[in-house]
């Protein structure tokens, strides 16, 4: 593999790894901060994009786990998709990010919003978006996602419903990045001059 190619897989992958982390998983330090000597090192010129996998379980809940496929062929089709859904079963794991090259096939789109969603949770990013760490730009603020309880007392102290609060897609980078669902609420923390900081709040729809 050329080395370009190999320094974009270790860009992605540190991405990946701090996306994760971000959304609570476990990952350590190291993790992140791998440098490519040692990234070549581990998994050499002639990587492959499945030898990248990440297996990671939560923080608060080891058990509960998501992996992160990196598939070699450029195009994915339903067949891998079901391959993918068949290793997460047998393990009882529900989540899991898949990295690609290109667009999904339509009928590997459409196999996951209308038959695996039910069950599974599958992701998809293009490598191309994993390239830069979105919430490291300048101009995004902080988000954090409410835990229910937090949402719920949120709602009473304002009294207002979820519907009443501004919206944010669930498409949009940063609610993809934090892998929002749909009803959740995020925290906007954007630094004011006057107040030192300015809260605002978003309902994922």
């Amino acid at each position: 593999m050329e080395q370009q190619q190999i320094a974009r897989l270790y860009r992605i992958r540190k991405t990946m790894m701090e996306i994760l982390k971000d959304r609570g998983y476990i990952v350590a330090d190291s993790e992140i901060e791998m440098t490519k000597p040692q990234f070549d090192e581990r998994y050499g010129e002639n990587v492959k994009r499945e030898d990248l996998l990440i297996l990671r379980g939560r923080c608060s809940d080891p058990a509960d786990r998501i992996y992160v496929f990196f598939p070699d062929e450029p195009k994915v089709g339903v067949k891998q998709i079901k391959t993918y859904t068949m290793k997460m079963k047998e393990e009882g794991i529900h989540n899991a990010i898949l990295v690609v090259q290109q667009n999904l096939t339509p009928i590997a789109r459409t196999c996951i919003t209308e038959t695996i969603s039910s069950v599974f949770r599958l992701e998809v990013f293009q490598e191309a978006e994993l390239m830069f760490n979105v919430t490291h730009h300048v101009l995004v603020p902080a988000h954090r996602v409410m835990s229910p309880e937090e949402k719920e007392s949120l709602l009473e102290k304002y009294t207002v419903k979820e519907t009443q609060l501004p919206r944010i897609q669930i498409t949009d980078p940063i609610a993809r990045y934090y892998g929002m669902k749909r009803g959740q609420v995020v925290k906007i923390i954007r630094p004011s001059e006057t107040a030192g900081k300015y809260v605002t709040y978003r309902y994922v729809v």
